[in-house]
């Protein structure tokens, strides 16, 4: 049976809840103001291989990680203890893999909303391709700045291929620490024992997208008070580990095992405790993504 990081983590595992035990709440009408429950190396044939990303780009690209801790009143939404070690272990993760990373902290919904215009409208013909980490409150469907939430898909359409013509054809990977509902996972006992440049010149506006999600559709994302989240510290391990040496999708699959078998809540909130999470991964990638090997 795997070992669980129950009492290992230590502090108190919370979620990135939109809000506390009220399955009907909608986002506009809370107004509580706590909610503590939360490869092969790419060098020798990806540029000819039709079926693996071009990687021979002299920038990896972009990291963008919007750390949302802090929140205004209103939001009904408590402090996100935890995320700062998130937030400084994707920094390190990705620059590691070569990235050039960029912070912001605490954003409003119209500065989320125009940074990512912003960055989408930078040149990115040198880049291999984008990545966007998003630590914040939210629900199924939308994430929160300080002062409310948006949709999600407001915030990413800035970088489809109609609008950000430099990154058509090019990884765009979200990652995303936010709750999706309300539901708890109780958990079930295991038993023992591309797009190819001689048949289309056009490609979809939505492809090349993945969106990497820290829990499945309804369910809460725990996060730890003192290790950060579930998710992040699962993903930026097995990126650590396996860059270099397995794809992206290969990758993915380790932290859904990761978070999957070795994690359980521990929380002081009656029956919030022994509680599982598995994320989901959304993908319209059209070719294999192979991380460089960690250069750290």
């Amino acid at each position: 049976m795997a070992e669980l990081h129950r009492d290992e983590q230590g502090g108190e595992d919370t979620m990135d809840a939109l809000a506390f035990l009220k399955p009907n709440a909608k986002p506009k009408d809370d107004s509580r103001t706590w909610e503590e429950t939360d490869s092969s190396p790419h060098s020798r044939t990806s540029d000819s291989d039709p079926y693996r990303y071009r990687m021979g780009y002299p920038s990896m690209g972009t990291c963008l990680i919007i750390n949302n801790k802090n929140f205004h009143r209103k939001t009904g939404m408590m402090a996100r203890s935890g995320t700062d070690v998130d937030a400084a272990n994707a920094a390190e993760t990705f620059k590691g893999l070569g990235y050039k990373v960029h912070f912001a902290t605490d954003q409003t919904i119209d500065q989320m909303v125009q940074l990512l215009a912003k960055v989408s409208k930078e040149d990115h013909s040198n880049s291999a391709s984008f990545v966007c980490v998003l630590l914040s409150h939210g629900n199924e469907g939308v994430i929160f700045g300080t002062d409310g939430f948006e949709k999600l898909d407001v915030l990413t359409k800035f970088f489809k291929g109609d609008r950000c013509k430099s990154l058509v054809g090019k990884p765009k990977l979200f990652f995303i620490q936010a709750c999706r509902g309300m539901e708890l996972d109780e958990g079930s006992q295991i038993e023992a024992d591309s797009v190819d440049g001689q048949t289309s010149d056009r490609i979809p506006v939505e492809a090349d997208f993945l969106y990497a999600y820290s829990t499945a559709p309804g369910y809460y994302a725990w996060r730890n008070t003192l290790n950060g989240s579930w998710f992040m510290q699962s993903l930026c391990e097995m990126l650590r580990r396996f860059s270099g040496q397995l794809e992206l999708m290969q990758i993915m699959t380790r932290v859904n095992h990761k978070v999957a078998l070795h994690f359980e809540s521990s929380s002081e909130i009656p029956g919030f405790s022994g509680k599982k999470q598995i994320p989901c991964i959304v993908s319209m990638l059209t070719k294999d993504f192979y991380f460089p090997k960690n250069l750290d």
